[in-house]
């Protein structure tokens, strides 16, 4: 197996519609993605902020700002990118 990204989390703006549950369960059809997680930030009259967080063997950041886009939401920020073929969490050091 080679590299691949393999968790991604995004500051996203949406609309309200459509709901999490069918965003997330829209976002975790695409291909190569094994979980989504959607949190939601903030709330105003319009739209939603929220964090989504995206795990796979093969995540496509392409395709998945794509189908974000989709739905009149946007990307505000990549906030975390791991790649390669384990996960590697993040540590606290003493520095922290």
């Amino acid at each position: 197996m080679q590299n691949a990204l393999i968790r991604v989390v995004l500051d996203v703006l949406k609309p309200h519609s459509p709901s999490l549950p069918s965003f997330a369960l829209y976002l975790s059809d695409l291909d190569g993605v094994d979980g989504v997680n959607i949190t939601l930030m903030e709330i105003d009259k319009d739209t939603e902020n929220i964090k989504i967080t995206m795990e796979g063997s093969d995540l496509k950041y392409n395709q998945i700002k794509e189908a974000i886009e989709h739905y009149g939401a946007s990307v505000h920020s990549v906030d975390e990118v791991v790649a390669g073929r384990k996960l590697v969490e993040e540590v606290t050091t003493p520095q922290d």
